[in-house]
């Protein structure tokens, strides 16, 4: 995050809280958080703080594209601050390790399907599963 994050809840039109301020600050800092990984380090922050709290922070902020929310197929829900550029993810089939992965090729390839279907496509949401190299190197010195 490059902005304050109280100025950047003002800039669009949400309004400032000291639980969306640490929220905002902790997915920037801890981007493919779940949301009860973002509670415990908002806790750290500020103290208390309910996870209906968190849940209704995280609730705004992505409905403000302040944060994204993505759901991997049989994971929860994560968070991270980097929006609008249409990137994808890397998710490790092992520990669940979750990495940023940009476009292919161009500017936002992926948004022109094959087959629309008569849709107006303006964000394309890709994951690609495998191992990371931890993992790997884990599993190679065990055998």
């Amino acid at each position: 995050m490059t902005t304050d994050p109280a100025n950047l809840l003002r800039e669009n039109g949400v309004q400032v809280t000291a639980q969306r301020v640490a929220v905002l600050r902790v997915v920037s800092a801890q981007p493919h958080s779940t949301a009860d990984e973002v509670a415990v380090a908002v806790r750290a922050e500020i103290g208390a703080i309910s996870r209906q709290a968190v849940y209704d922070a995280l609730g705004i902020l992505s409905e403000k594209h302040l944060i994204r929310r993505i759901q991997p197929a049989g994971s929860p829900a994560l968070y991270e601050d980097r929006v609008g550029d249409n990137h994808h993810h890397v998710i490790c089939r092992t520990c669940g390790k979750t990495a940023d992965v940009d476009c292919a090729v161009g500017s936002a390839p992926c948004l022109n399907a094959s087959c629309d279907s008569g849709f107006e496509i303006d964000e394309a949401e890709v994951i690609y599963w495998g191992t990371c190299p931890q993992c790997a190197a884990s599993r190679n010195v065990e055998t």
